[in-house]
């Protein structure tokens, strides 16, 4: 029998290039001075068997073709290993967990982008995650030029970011669509601005919610 999950779950979205990494870290640390356990965590490839979906699935192999469907499977795949072997037992623990990247980028990436049916998309997402949805999610929204930009200065690009630009102004589409779709639980930060200035606005979203608060 599954346990209650008492912790914290917040997830963060974006394009490329938007700053989801640094976020993660000015949150951990954040978090644990009010003398929380955090959890930091990212798909895909966090655990033993993402790994090697990771490699299938950003691999810098130029010549490797996936289709849309067996891309969105093999995303889902490493969810379902995701929650079962880390972010369901964190949050049991009652733990705050921090994700970059959870159901939101599959249905923009590979429901908008990609160009699957949307709703089957998130039919297929909810079925996954079950009752183990975030509690909050900011959407660090970056013009997909600078962000491009940004990952070219870090290094090599992996398959997906080296799509084209309208690839990702779609994919910046679809996370705005779902920003309207759940207010409630969608922030949308500005990752143009300063990163001190993005971990200011997101905690003070954090702070000022009570709900958060009680976890």
């Amino acid at each position: 029998m599954e346990k209650p999950l008492k912790g914290l779950f917040l997830t963060l979205e974006g394009g490329e290039g938007a700053g989801k990494t640094t976020l993660a870290a000015r949150l951990k640390e954040a978090f644990e001075k009010e003398g929380r356990e955090v959890l930091v965590t990212f798909e895909p490839g966090a655990t033993l068997l993402g790994k090697e979906l990771r490699e299938l699935l950003l691999g810098v192999k130029k010549e490797m073709s996936i289709s849309p469907y067996a891309e969105l499977l093999l995303f889902l795949s490493d969810r379902a290993e995701h929650i079962h072997s880390m972010i369901r037992p964190a949050l049991e623990q009652g733990k705050v967990v921090i994700c970059d990247r959870y159901n939101d980028s599959t249905i923009a990436y590979q429901g908008f982008a990609r160009g699957l049916d949307v709703p089957h998309v998130q039919e297929l997402c909810e079925i996954v995650v079950g009752e183990v949805r975030p509690q909050i999610t900011f959407f660090l929204d970056v013009d997909p030029y600078l962000g491009l930009e940004r990952t070219r200065q870090e290094g090599e690009n992996d398959r997906i970011e080296r799509e084209e630009l309208a690839f990702h102004e779609t994919l910046r589409h679809g996370f705005h669509w779902l920003a309207q779709q759940e207010r409630e639980r969608i922030f949308i930060l500005d990752a143009s601005e300063p990163k001190d200035h993005v971990f200011e606005e997101a905690w003070k979203v954090i702070s000022e919610n009570e709900y958060l608060r009680r976890f």
